[in-house]
């Protein structure tokens, strides 16, 4: 594959679409191409926003129908809950119960407030990763908010959520910068409620886990 074709290839590397060989290869390129690590972020909020509308979308309905306006009513309606509910988080956090737990050699804090939201940080003593993580429960399953510190770049990472069973799913994929440990923030979604979830685990493309977070509950 040339490079341009690599470089064409960025939106469909973050919206999921290419197939496992194809991403392995762009994961290569993105090790060497700091333009294209930048466009995979930038591309986080849009891949998850189609996540979200191809949940709440019926079969039978036609990709590109428009609004009616009780549908726009809703959304507005959507909006302002979304606004009053981050007010809440606020003031909640303030109240929030906090769990302090060591071991393994990772630090990690839970603080759980009353809107539906949840959040734990951690940090791994022997790979030096810093992550918070955000969670909020939706009808379709959960969204996620993930905030990663890592200054051992260039290297693929990815966000996986560990469900009681064992199964696994892929949240977020991003590229770390060069020696770069400012804080990272990706935007993912799943089909679990966060209940369904044990742990979240940050890891490289080649598998290895930098850190652990369990699920706040």
């Amino acid at each position: 594959m040339r490079s341009l074709e690599r470089h064409r290839d960025v939106g469909a590397y973050a919206l999921g679409l290419l197939d496992e060989a194809e991403a392995f290869r762009f994961e290569d390129h993105l090790m060497e191409c700091p333009q294209c690590a930048a466009q995979v972020t930038e591309f986080g909020p849009t891949a998850r926003q189609l996540l979200l509308y191809r949940k709440a979308t019926p079969r039978t309905v036609h990709p590109m129908a428009g609004p009616g306006p009780q549908l726009l009513d809703k959304l507005l309606g959507e909006v302002a809950s979304r606004h009053r509910a981050q007010r809440r988080r606020l003031m909640f956090a303030l109240a929030a119960s906090v769990v302090v737990a060591l071991a393994g050699g990772v630090l990690s804090t839970t603080l759980g407030g009353g809107d539906g939201t949840a959040q734990v940080t951690a940090t791994d003593e022997r790979s030096g990763v810093w992550a918070q993580l955000t969670t909020q429960d939706e009808e379709y399953g959960s969204e996620v908010e993930l905030q990663v510190k890592d200054g051992a770049g260039p290297r693929s990472c990815r966000l996986i959520a560990v469900a009681g069973d064992g199964s696994e799913q892929t949240l977020a994929s991003w590229m770390v910068p060069t020696h770069d440990a400012r804080p990272l923030t990706m935007h993912g979604g799943s089909t679990l409620h966060s209940d369904q979830i044990t742990r979240y685990e940050v890891r490289t493309a080649e598998g290895e886990r930098l850190v652990t977070l369990p699920a706040p509950h």
